[in-house]
């Protein structure tokens, strides 16, 4: 009863995830693509040639071409489309190596001549032999955007829906092709036509074929080296690539706004040139960080017997970013605070505006309104100095930011927090900490980001989870793992793909790129633009 159940629930599968099971080796999976698709290809396939027989087996050999290179199909949204340029390729190759578009020995009508004999069976077998060469010699004189829809309406069952489905095309194109079709046909030919097509849909033995071909011949070796790997659904594949891309950018844009900010916070050329320095320092580690993991990759899928090492030095590489960034964010505002000190010292003239005095207001805002003691709001917009505390308050802004609900700043800390180091339950940053975390490098029980540590870790780099790991490179976990370089008890399977919970995954995707728009990018662009407020309007 499981084998049926498996079966069936395969068969209501779509495309996407039937071509990450066929990936792992299900062949169970690949022929409900077969039985999917078997029915186009083969009209397809007889579109061209105009015969049953050769296009039945044009069609089989273009199955077993995609069982042979099903790694190469880089989009699985895009399979329908794949096979039939598999198909094309074929049956043109077919139609150049026979010099004609007829059947191969079909004669024409006029020169066909019958042998009389008392067999029935064999006047059954020239009658049906006229019937398709009159049938091919009525189709062949179309032009192919009419005779496609018209072979595929008459084989499946006479829908235009399922037509326009399987051409890609609308379902008005669909009836005037149609429509213009048969006007194409001969009116004492039509009623051969349409008998001839309706019987000759490839059914049950045709799969079957198809999976005695394939029987022998093991799951595309190079699976994982594409995309995300096996895993490479088309959720799966939209959350890596936008959650990258969306997550540079808003790095990008959140380190333009912050060396804006502490441009206009600086005084003199000195500290501009520590600013400058500072974020130069963050984004060559973070170069570093992702070349060098991109690098792993690439070694580890030309020296798979290595693959094992370069897993775990994309893992150290991942700790050597984090510590790296901790080492870098202390040091700046050690750094600063020293600068300021001696800047004020030499150069006592740079510091005459009234928010250059450590007291002054105009160098943060702390709401009136407090609750349970802590203030609504504090947000700091000067540069950190030897006494300034960190600022605190139910939602808290500055260098270093303590929140009771929300902080942003170069360190956060607070239940949703974002910074370059953040912590918190739910905690964005290039290097995160928390119990939901987005990064460069998250670390924590769900975890997203380049590269991530976490329970269940889904990254664009390397993943390592303790449950369960995706990525589009290096994916480590203990029971089930998705990816180009994967190690754990189920790798690139059904089993896998139910660990890791790609059906959550393509429901949240969205909600986590909005999360890193909304608190990346918002809160940066709000404090560069108080800070260039407040300090252009106070500079002597």
């Amino acid at each position: 009863m499981s084998i049926f159940n498996k079966r069936d629930r395969i068969a209501t599968t779509n495309d996407e995830t039937l071509v990450m099971y066929s990936l792992g080796g299900d062949r169970d999976a690949f022929c409900a693509i077969v039985a999917r698709y078997q029915s186009l290809l083969c009209s397809l396939a007889y579109s061209f040639v105009g015969d049953f027989k050769h296009s039945e087996d044009i069609a089989q050999e273009a199955f077993v071409e995609a069982w042979k290179k099903l790694d190469t199909l880089r989009d699985p949204e895009k399979l329908k489309s794949w096979l039939c340029g598999i198909l094309r390729f074929k049956a043109s190759h077919h139609r150049r190596k026979e010099h004609n578009q007829a059947v191969n020995g079909a004669a024409e009508v006029e020169d066909h001549q019958l042998v009389q004999t008392d067999h029935v069976a064999l006047d059954d077998q020239a009658i049906e032999q006229q019937e398709q060469t009159l049938l091919w010699k009525a189709l062949d004189g179309m032009d192919i955007i009419y005779r496609e829809p018209l072979i595929l309406f008459y084989r499946e069952e006479q829908s235009v829906e399922r037509v326009a489905a399987a051409l890609d095309l609308s379902e008005d194109t669909v009836k005037q092709r149609l429509s213009r079709g048969r006007k194409l046909l001969k009116r004492a030919m039509s009623s051969v036509v349409e008998s001839a097509l309706s019987k000759s849909k490839p059914g049950v033995s045709f799969t079957v074929a198809v999976l005695a071909a394939i029987s022998g011949i093991p799951a595309p070796a190079k699976a994982a080296a594409v995309g995300v790997g096996v895993a490479k659904t088309s959720s799966l594949f939209k959350l890596t690539s936008m959650l990258t891309i969306l997550a540079s950018c808003s790095g990008l844009i959140s380190a333009f706004l912050g060396l804006r900010a502490s441009l206009d916070q600086s005084r003199t050329q000195n500290e501009r040139k520590l600013a400058i320095k500072s974020v130069v320092l963050f984004m060559s580690f973070a170069l570093v960080y992702v070349i060098g993991t991109l690098a792993f990759k690439q070694f580890a899928l030309s020296q798979q017997n290595y693959a094992g090492h370069y897993a775990l030095a994309a893992f150290l590489l991942a700790l050597a970013f984090v510590v790296s960034y901790l080492m870098l964010v202390t040091r700046m505002f050690a750094a600063t605070r020293m600068l300021r000190i001696q800047e004020r010292i030499f150069h006592p003239q740079a510091f005459l505006s009234q928010v250059d005095n450590q007291g002054s207001t105009l160098r943060e805002y702390k709401s009136a309104l407090t609750l349970l003691g802590a203030p609504l709001f504090h947000f700091q917009f000067g540069m950190v100095e030897v006494n300034d505390k960190p600022a605190f308050g139910w939602v808290a802004g500055g260098s270093q930011a303590h929140g009771l609900l929300f902080a942003w700043g170069g360190m956060a800390i607070a239940p949703i927090s974002v910074g370059i180091v953040s912590v918190g339950i739910i905690s964005v940053g290039a290097v995160s900490f928390g119990l939901f975390s987005l990064g460069t490098v998250a670390i924590g029980i769900i975890g997203f980001g380049a590269s991530a540590i976490a329970y269940k870790a889904y990254a664009s780099l390397s993943a390592f989870g303790w449950q369960s790991a995706v990525s589009g490179g290096f994916s480590v976990a203990v029971d089930g793992a998705i990816g180009p370089i994967a190690y754990a008890d189920n790798i690139n399977n059904q089993q896998a793909a139910e660990i890791v919970n790609l059906s959550l995954l393509n429901l949240s995707y969205q909600w986590v790129l909005g999360i890193i728009a909304i608190l990346v990018i918002i809160p940066a662009a709000w404090h560069s633009s108080q800070v260039r407020k407040r300090m252009k309007h106070t500079k002597p």
